[in-house]
């Protein structure tokens, strides 16, 4: 088997949208994903370690990925508003699941993260699909955390977009803009996939039916829990259909999505407790003079990709195991 091209340390909150970029990975050889970590968020980070690990007996890895708990509380220590209003009640659109066959890891996903990146330095890259508390966690255990890891893809914020928690805020950053403060201040290469790029790449009801359709178990399960998804954001959209929001991040850090424009910006999130908390202000101000990379910034904001990228996941599941 031909060694992978890039190594994935996945942190992600398994509602719907995770799965289906965590399912969007695993059926990618040229992708390994070393570990997932999980953290609250869509649904508690308990349920969305037994969330990821039915995802890997679906799609037929069962005990080849560790997988860790992580924080159920921001970093401030506020307990959590879950998102299964948007998730379904179990974070995978209400679908009945059996038992998971894998346990997760006893150590902590913060420690997992810290190992992980110590015991491969400059190797391993972090996707974090969700709240940011478990990096923020790993920076105050391993200050060198930075250094060690060769970078931090998140799919989060709003850079020019209405939020979608609130007007200014996007869920993954106004869930923890203490956490996602602290990780967009460390002095690692960062692309954020905001709200920008991932509300214009979105999934059709007729795409959603041909994964149903499919002869892979992979590509029905991914249709099945996408069904109470269509359903929130069908008034949104108007149509049945969804945004590919933590997919397209997947295809963001493993390089298959080359972004039609972007930015390298100063990014600041807002901790306060006013209206805006959990906006985060990127500066874009150098776009009117076609400026693409600010002086000293480290993080790439991604603000619009082709637009054509549920046909890549639709044919990646449909492909998949079984198929």
């Amino acid at each position: 088997m031909a060694a992978a091209e890039k190594t994935l340390l996945v942190d992600c909150d398994t509602g719907v949208d995770d799965a289906i970029a965590l399912l969007y990975l695993l059926a990618d050889p040229k992708v390994e994903v070393c570990g997932i970590t999980t953290v609250f968020g869509n649904i508690s980070a308990t349920m969305a370690a037994r969330n990821t690990l039915c995802v890997l007996d679906v799609a037929g890895r069962t005990g080849s990925v560790p997988v860790a708990v992580g924080s159920e509380v921001t970093l401030t220590g506020e307990a959590p508003v879950h998102g299964t209003h948007v998730h379904g009640s179990n974070g995978l659109g209400g679908v009945k699941l059996s038992a998971p066959a894998g346990r997760p890891e006893t150590v902590s996903a913060a420690e997992m993260i810290v190992r992980t990146a110590r015991e491969r330095p400059g190797k391993v890259h972090m996707l974090a699909t969700g709240p940011l508390t478990n990096l923020a966690v790993a920076l105050r255990l391993e200050p060198k955390l930075p250094q060690l890891i060769a970078g931090v893809t998140i799919m989060g914020g709003a850079a020019s977009a209405p939020g979608n928690v609130t007007p200014a805020a996007e869920a993954n950053v106004w869930h923890d803009p203490e956490a996602a403060q602290a990780v967009f201040s460390a002095p690692w290469a960062t692309t954020l996939v905001p709200l920008d790029a991932t509300m214009g790449e979105v999934m059709s009801e007729q795409q959603r039916l041909s994964l149903a359709a499919s002869r892979s178990p992979t590509a029905r399960f991914a249709a099945a829990i996408l069904d109470h998804y269509f359903d929130f954001y069908t008034p949104i959209f108007g149509r049945r259909s969804c945004p590919c929001h933590d997919a397209l991040a997947a295809g963001v850090a493993t390089g298959e999505v080359v972004p039609q424009r972007a930015m390298t910006v100063g990014i600041t999130v807002e901790t306060g407790c006013g209206p805006a908390r959990g906006a985060t202000i990127c500066d874009l101000r150098g776009s009117y003079r076609g400026e693409q990379r600010q002086p000293g910034a480290t993080c790439t904001v991604v603000l619009e990709t082709s637009g054509r990228f549920a046909e890549d996941i639709v044919r990646r599941l449909v492909g998949g195991p079984g198929a």
